[in-house]
């Protein structure tokens, strides 16, 4: 039983990591005309995108609590880390999951909080969830450990690059400047 827990804790882990990554990508990309192709596509699959890997991440953070309590009760054997290292980790993942929350319930009902909440409060919301879930993902994931450096760095630092170019374009700072 707790083997069978354990794949699919990680079974959805691996499904929902790319999927925060792809709702966390067209996020960016959604309200941005100038991404052209790039701003439609993400118009019509961000919120789909997004609610599959809300989803997936509540499944897989109810099995990690569950892999967890078999863990820290003595049912499992320790990870091959120390159980300091394992509790911070799933401490990181828990707040993840309480960003992800908050901007899902932000999203549902901006009207909840005191006041409404925007698009960008939820999304910064969201992005310090996903921020939170890469720690956790490269923190508690040690049998990834292999694929943090090719991976996973490299594929967040292409969302930042895009998370800036955002920002420049909000900005109105022209892309296409030739010197005079």
């Amino acid at each position: 039983m707790s083997q069978l827990v354990w794949l699919l804790d990680r079974g959805a882990a691996l499904v929902a990591y790319p999927t925060l990554y792809l709702a966390v990508l067209t996020g960016i990309l959604y309200n941005t005309e100038s991404f052209g192709m790039l701003h439609e596509a993400a118009q019509r699959i961000h919120i789909e995108s997004s609610v599959f890997a809300m989803i997936v991440t509540l499944l897989h953070a109810g099995l990690g609590v569950l892999d967890a309590w078999f863990v820290v009760t003595g049912q499992v054997p320790a990870p091959a880390y120390s159980m300091q290292y394992f509790l911070g980790g799933v401490t990181v993942g828990a707040g993840a999951l309480l960003m992800l929350v908050v901007a899902v319930l932000g999203f549902t009902d901006p009207k909840r909080f005191h006041h409404p909440w925007g698009p960008r409060v939820v999304h910064s919301f969201a992005y310090a969830g996903f921020a939170f879930g890469t720690i956790h993902a490269a923190a508690i994931g040690t049998d990834l450990t292999g694929l943090i450096r090719p991976l996973l760095g490299p594929s967040v630092a292409f969302l930042v690059y895009v998370l800036l170019l955002r920002l420049l374009m909000l900005r109105g700072i022209p892309s296409n400047t030739t010197p005079g």
